[in-house]
């Protein structure tokens, strides 16, 4: 067949044979028909299996094979081709996917047709060289054996065991130990026989080569991970439904824009179908966007980005319109870190966005240059210069910020607000703090409050709420000192104020606060008694009688010499040294708290004191002495002083160092409350030891009492101060002596000492009668209910009613007018109440005949028998016209309606029990909730609310006083019938958001809470509270729920005592507490509360986590370097490092009452 078709007549001339060698080359002798179809049919096999996504293939068969040597050493070639191109798509995997799609369409259809070029050059010259015999002899073998040269990869019909001869040897088996392993084949063997013996048990699977890619098996990562992290750090975008502004209505669901509601498309001659939008309508005009539309953002970044800018402008705009409003500048300040989450606005180039979000240095400059700018226009803005120290802190040197301080102080002397938090900063510097340095910085301190007060600074004008401050700074000095564990200076300037303020010569009042200091130099040094101590008389009263020439020494009795206590410190010396070591201090804490002064009777003299820091010299006290003026700051003093010895007087220390105070977990301790939810002793600590307590955390706090001398410098302060009040205020201070005594009689009762009991009783009823037969106290309702209550705890219950009836007796018809005998009436009924269950019919008779009679005009008689139904009607009716009466008379805006308020406390308890008594739980909720109501609307609709402290402070203690009543009455009632937790909660959990620093609440809510399976809603109340309310108490409280948690679960896994199985999982409570921990800390009180952070070393030491305990150790020092109790319970914690914590002691100035050189010669001994 001619190979073109144009010269087939050519060849197929018979005679032409001289042109037929011309034209040879134009003939195709090989071309056939059936080769052409068969070569056509493989071509589209295999540009199908391409276009199904096969393997890149060759092409299947060349247009000319010129000899057998040419196609084997072709397919070598080809085969060793393929291997390297194997080779390299395994080392370009990540390059395959995306050049496979590309390179599948251009090799099918170009590569058969390079090959066949390159092909035929070399065929077309080595069959010039050939004789034309061989080469017909090559054609013909060509082309027999050409439809079955095929490649091995392109027949799909082969079984997968078809195997290739490879004739020729591989060098590299001589090279190598081993074959390669792609030219191993994979199999696996299925039975135990060997092969070749036994065909019928053998049997061999082949493995191919895997089609598919193996994947790798993706690691899944929690999301604690970095990389998880970092997404729940990124900010979510917002997402609205609509870009129509939102309507001022609500609307009660979403609307959906139905396919009617979109208007139909507009068909133009460039827009034929109506599917452009308008911006790319535009585009085809040759439009830009206008200038309204391309200044809108189309993104979600940009929208926002545009709402930050925009605020910003307006900040800008207000500051530079107002630049004397502070508290603008302050929001503009905390808008920073709203700017610096979202920092699109400020970000120049790629990847700066995450770097500007880290970058803490970039925000603090940003704000420190606000502020700067705020301070140029406001030179005067206290609040300013603080915000601004406190951000320096942050990157300045200790050094430097004090200088700062010192500047400000210079400037503003009279801020006693800034004097607080100067004090707070250098007492929480570690590396600058010392005892000295902070006890004379209180001095000045005061001293300069003083000078202003009195007019010698006349640069400065004395502000309002200066003396009150001054008196809240002096209480937070001694606590200093007494947290310090020089317990004796606290005393002594406490001992120097009474002298100072109440037995001060009329001769220097009217001297300025530096002149009358000079004066009372000479008494303090004189060796005259001082308050407390015994003989003394006072200031007023050495100075006349230095006037007239001296006292008449007067030798004491030989009698009144009482022997000495047991001052042993080493009691068991096998013990290991640092228990020895904190016992003995511990003792000598308890035992030495009062300041030591040379005995005159004995001859004693200052230089045979053992310890001479036990001495208080004027210089120590005399920068702090100041004056109080007013009536009822000098009563505070005393009540202040007596709590500072731990006599249960009532009072708390004011706001601004109460937690600077708290260094005792009792405020956890229900005591009597679960027992007696009705009558308990509530003595009211607020987690502030009492001088010369240094117990370990944990130990319960009941009121012992001192030692012998210790229990004599109390008496002598009452016996020196009660006759300088009347009135309610003398009864208060009779009231809080008695209340001291049963105290420690109750912690007689708990010990079933009954030895010790029979005295204290004895003791205490000796002083309830003596003060009650002084004329002051003959009508004293409060003492005698005291009395009575005395005789009831100490199991005396027919002498207790026959007090109760006698005093009742005495009180006449009040018909409800004395909130005393309302008072006196309550507690009897109560404690008829608490009486045991068997007894309760009876009990509860003689309660509603207490409060019967008490409704009544007629005088009190004894309990006779039953209530008839008839007294009862009309002392409901009295009841309900007295709370009417109380509530018109106790209007909130009038100041002089602190008395009546008192009678409706009074009123609304007693009428609350006798509903209870005579109808029912609900009977007393209900007048609950009309008062509570009634109080809280009496408010105005523009306060914030009592949450705010809108409303005065008798309003705020009414309220209070009336949920407690309310509260305990649900809990009694729950404890003597069944009744559902719910109401209580409900009602706990509202006083607690108006009251979120009452301890007693808290208490009875974590006690409620504990007994629910799901702790989900307390965690949720817990955090609500964290959040809106300033005070500490319910971080203090949250964690203790959950360690009360963690320990109901311990208890469970526990087996008889033993360690912990972890049967039941902790669901992270750990993690929890330790999270608490950490958010109480950063709060705004938390960071300089010593009693958190010993709550969280004792909880971190009870992990067993030493290396983290110390680390929290040392992190409290950083901001509680003053307080011993931290150091003790180091020692405690880490014995081994026992020598460390007292050298860090005695750096920093701190009480050592027992150095270890002293506890090495007492252990030789």
């Amino acid at each position: 067949m001619a190979l073109f078709p144009a010269f087939a007549g050519v060849s197929e001339a018979p005679d032409s044979g001289s042109a037929r060698k011309e034209l040879d080359w134009l003939s195709n002798p090989s071309f056939c028909v059936e080769t052409v179809t068969t070569l056509s049919q493989q071509t589209e096999e295999a540009a199908a299996l391409v276009s199904e996504g096969s393997p890149l293939t060759r092409s299947p068969l060349k247009s000319e094979l010129s000899d057998e040597s040419d196609s084997n050493r072709n397919l070598r070639q080809a085969s060793r081709k393929k291997k390297k191109e194997k080779k390299k798509k395994r080392k370009h995997q990540h390059h395959k996917k995306t050049k496979r799609k590309r390179g599948q369409s251009s090799s099918s259809g170009s590569e058969p047709d390079t090959d066949s070029e390159k092909d035929k050059s070399p065929r077309g010259l080595r069959g010039g060289s050939r004789g034309p015999g061989t080469l017909s002899q090559e054609k013909n073998a060509a082309a027999a054996a050409g439809p079955r040269c095929v490649w091995l990869e392109d027949i799909q019909a082969l079984t997968g065991e078809t195997f290739r001869t490879d004739k020729k040897p591989d060098p590299a088996n001589w090279e190598y130990k081993s074959l390669y392993r792609g030219d191993i084949a994979r199999y696996k063997r299925k039975g135990d026989s060997c092969l070749g013996i036994n065909p019928k048990k053998q049997c061999i699977s082949w493995e191919g080569a895997p089609t598919g890619k193996k994947r790798a098996q993706k690691h899944i990562e929690r999301y604690f991970t970095k990389k998880n992290v970092g997404l729940m750090n990124a900010d979510g975008v917002a997402v609205s439904s609509q870009t129509d502004p939102p309507s001022s209505a609500p609307l009660s669901f979403i609307p959906v824009k139905d396919s009617d509601d979109v208007a139909p498309p507009v068909t133009t001659w460039l827009n034929p179908l109506g599917i452009y939008d308008q911006s790319t309508t535009q585009w085809l005009q040759g439009q830009g966007p206008s200038e309204q539309e391309s200044k809108q953002p189309d993104s979600q970044p940009d929208r926002e980005d545009a709402l930050l800018k925009a605020r910003v402008e307006e900040f800008n705009r207000r500051v530079r319109e107002n630049p004397r409003d502070t508290q603008l500048w302050m929001a503009f300040v905390a808008f920073q870190d709203e700017v610096m989450r979202s920092p699109g606005l400020y970000a120049i180039e790629e990847g700066e966005q995450e770097k500007r979000k880290r970058s803490l240095k970039l925000i603090l400059e940003k704000k420190l240059a606000i502020l700067e700018r705020a301070i140029d226009s406001n030179p005067s803005s206290v609040d300013l210069k603080l915000a601004k120290l406190k951000l320096c802190t942050e990157f300045w040197e200790p050094s430097t910020l004090v200088k700062e301080w010192q500047k400000l102080i210079f400037l503003h002397p009279n801020n006693t607000a800034l004097w607080q938090k100067y004090l707070l900063f250098c007492q929480s510097q570690f590396s600058t703090f010392s005892i000295s340095k902070i006890h004379s910085l209180y001095g000045k301190c005061l001293s300069t409050l003083s000078a202003v007060k009195d007019g010698s600074i006349l640069s400065h004008p004395e502000l309002p709420g200066t003396e009150e401050a001054m008196f809240a700074l002096f209480l937070q000095q001694c606590h200093f000192l007494r947290q310090a564990g020089h317990a004796e200076k606290a005393v002594s300037l406490f001992q120097a104020m009474v002298d100072f303020t109440f037995f001060k010569p009329d001769s220097v009042k009217d001297l300025p606060t530096r002149g009358q200091v000079e004066f009372f130099e000479p008494f303090w040094d004189s060796g005259e008694p001082r308050a407390g101590e015994k003989g003394a008389r006072g200031w007023r009263a050495w100075m006349h009688q230095q006037e007239r020439g001296g006292w008449v020494v007067i030798n004491p009795d030989d009698d009144d010499d009482e022997p000495e206590e047991d001052d042993q410190d080493i009691r068991d010396k096998t013990l290991p040294r640092w228990q020895i070591w904190l016992a003995a201090e511990r003792s000598r804490d308890q035992r030495h708290w009062r300041p030591w002064r040379p005995d005159k009777t004995k001859k004693q003299t200052e230089e045979d004191c053992e310890d001479p820091e036990r001495q208080v010299l004027f210089d120590d006290i005399g920068q702090s002495l100041i004056r109080l003026s007013s009536q009822a700051l000098q009563f505070q003093l005393i009540v202040a002083f007596l709590q500072f010895l731990g006599v249960p007087a009532g009072f708390s220390p004011p706001a601004s160092c109460l937690y600077l105070a708290m260094d005792e977990n009792s405020i956890f301790d229900n005591g009597l409350y679960d027992e007696q939810p009705l009558t308990f002793l509530n003595l009211s600590f607020s987690g502030v030891s009492c001088v010369g307590r240094t117990d370990q955390l944990g130990c319960r706090r009941w009121t012992r009492g001192h030692g012998r001398e210790g229990e004599e410098f109390i008496r002598n302060i009452f016996h020196l101060v009660m006759p300088l009040f009347s009135g309610r205020e003398r009864s208060q201070l009779c009231s809080s002596w008695l209340r001291y005594e049963m105290a420690k009689v109750i912690w007689c009762l708990h010990t079933k000492n009954k030895k010790r009991l029979k005295s204290r009783g004895k003791n205490c009823k000796k002083l309830a009668k003596n003060l009650l037969k002084e004329p002051e106290n003959c009508n004293n309702f409060c003492l005698w209910k005291q009395y009575a209550h005395l005789e009831w705890l100490l199991g005396n219950t027919e002498d207790a009613r026959k007090v109760f009836d006698t005093a009742l007796s005495t009180a006449g018809s009040g018909e409800l007018k004395d909130p005393e005998v309302c008072e006196l009436s309550l507690l009897y009924a109560e404690l008829e109440l608490e009486l045991a269950p068997d007894t309760r019919v009876a009990t509860a008779a003689r309660a509603v005949h207490v409060l019967t009679r008490l409704a009544e005009s007629s005088p009190y008689g004894p309990y006779t028998g039953q209530v008839l139904a008839i007294h009862i009607l009309k002392a409901r009716k009295a009841y309900e016209h007295a709370l009417q009466d109380c509530l018109c008379e106790g209007r909130v805006s009038d100041p002089a309606a602190t008395a009546s308020l008192n009678r409706l406390v009074s009123v609304v308890k007693c009428f609350m029990l006798f509903q209870y008594l005579t109808i029912g739980i609900d009977a007393a909720v209900q007048i609950y909730e009309q008062v509570s109501a009634k109080l809280k609307g009496s408010l105005s609709p523009e306060d914030p609310g009592l949450e705010a402290r809108a409303c005065p402070p008798s309003v705020s203690s009414v309220l209070e006083a009336v949920t407690l009543m309310h509260t305990s009455l649900l809990r009694f009632h729950m404890k003597v019938s069944v009744y559902p937790l719910a109401p209580l909660r409900q009602a706990l959990s509202e006083a607690l958001r108006l009251y979120p620093g009452n301890q007693v609440l808290w208490r009875s809510y974590v006690q409620l809470q504990s007994k629910s399976h799901s702790a989900s809603k307390t965690r949720r109340f817990f955090g609500a509270i964290t959040r809106s309310a300033a005070p500490l108490e319910p971080w203090l409280f949250a964690i203790e729920a959950e360690k009360m948690r963690k320990r109901l679960v311990e208890t469970v896994q526990r087996v008889d005592g033993r360690e912990v199985y972890a049967t039941i999982p902790e669901t992270g409570l750990t993690h929890r507490i330790r999270a608490l921990f950490e958010n109480a800390i950063r709060s705004e009180h938390g960071s300089q509360c010593p009693l958190l952070w010993r709550m969280y070393l004792s909880f971190l030491v009870s992990l067993g986590n030493k290396d983290r305990s110390k680390g929290v150790f040392y992190k409290a020092l950083q901001s509680c370097p003053w307080a011993k109790a931290l150091y003790m319970d180091a020692v405690e914690y880490f014995p081994d490092e026992m020598q460390e914590i007292l050298d860090l002691m005695t750096e920093k100035e701190l009480r050592v009452r027992l150095p270890l050189e002293e506890l090495e010669l007492l252990l030789e001994d």
